[in-house]
């Protein structure tokens, strides 16, 4: 089992910042990737940012340029730097891992952003 914790999230005026983190634990080995998924009210969830075990980086084009999202191997850490937050970012963010080809969910940070 993974477990995953996010911190983070709040409610931050459009142009602003937030940054979240989510450490992994637990069964942590043969991760292929982690990263951040957001589901917006009334959306599907989608991907915000991954990062593979490998260092490879996804973006949503809705987010390039804004968002940043980095890894800390030995802590089993992912973070996403947010800036420029605009209010269409507004959703519930969800850490994420894929380990071993199967997705574990972290219990989702919220993050409003207010016009």
């Amino acid at each position: 089992q993974v477990r995953l914790v996010e911190s983070g999230g709040g409610l931050v005026q459009a142009g602003g910042s937030l940054r979240l983190s989510c450490a992994a634990s637990g069964s942590i080995f043969n991760i292929n990737a982690m990263g951040w998924y957001r589901q917006a009210p009334g959306k599907q969830r989608e991907l915000a940012a991954k990062i593979t075990s490998g260092g490879i980086i996804n973006y949503a084009d809705s987010v390039k340029g804004r968002f940043t999202i980095s890894r800390n191997n030995a802590e089993n850490t992912v973070f996403l730097q947010m800036n420029s937050l605009k209010p269409e970012d507004t959703a519930v963010y969800y850490c994420y891992v894929l380990k071993e080809w199967e997705p574990y969910w972290g219990p989702g940070t919220q993050v409003t952003v207010s016009s």
